[in-house]
Parts: C-alpha cells; structure tokens; sequence
C-alpha cells in the first residue's frame, strides 16, 4: 500500500510512517501545496498511491466524477474529525494498521475511513 498525504496533514506523518516502512510522501514533500483538490487526486492516482485526507466531502464528489470520467484512480482514505489532527503519532499509527489490512491497496474508487 502506497500512500499520498493531502496538504491538510502534517509531513511528519509521512516521516513517522516511512520509519516504519509504509511508502508514503506528502503533499509539502512533493511541492504541490495550494493546487486544487482535484490536482492532488489525479497525481494520487498517478502514482498509484491512495490519497489519504480529513477533507471527506470534497474527495467523495470527486471520488464518484473520477469514477463517471473514466479517470485513474487508487483509493480514498478518510482521517475522521475525531482523530486529532496534530496527534502525528496517533494518526500514523492508524494509518500503518490500515496499511497492513490492504498491503495491495484499495480497490479503484475505493473510499475508506481510518479507524484509530
């Protein structure tokens, strides 16, 4: 499982994920902050890694146009509100547990939501 952090979570996510061997880059690593939502979906899907984001509603329309456009697409994981977003640990925990449930990845237009 290959994962692409939204720029509304931290890099030190990405940081404290690659120490424990689960493939991700963010956002702020990549250069691609202020791009649009759709932006960051497509170059998810390009690289074939599930964007993970706590922007739900936004990447779930887009989920289904991707879907209806016929355009690549490698899976949504949604952080939940209730998760602190500043607890990096916490999330990164969460994240490597869901990691090691879907090792192939989601299925295209697969929308998830991480449990803690």
């Amino acid at each position: 499982m290959k994962y692409y952090l939204d720029e509304d979570l931290s890099p030190k996510i990405a940081a404290i994920l690659r120490k424990r061997r689960v493939d991700t880059v963010s956002a702020h690593e990549a250069g691609r902050l202020q791009v649009s939502d759709q932006a960051h979906l497509a170059y998810a899907a390009a690289a074939g890694r599930c964007l993970v984001t706590r922007n739900r509603n936004d990447f779930i329309t887009l989920t289904v146009q991707f879907f209806n456009d016929h355009r690549p697409h490698a899976g949504v994981l949604i952080i939940p509100s209730s998760m602190p977003g500043d607890r990096f640990q916490i999330v990164a925990r969460a994240i490597a547990k869901h990691a090691s449930l879907h090792p192939q990845g989601l299925p295209p237009y697969s929308i998830d939501f991480l449990k803690a």
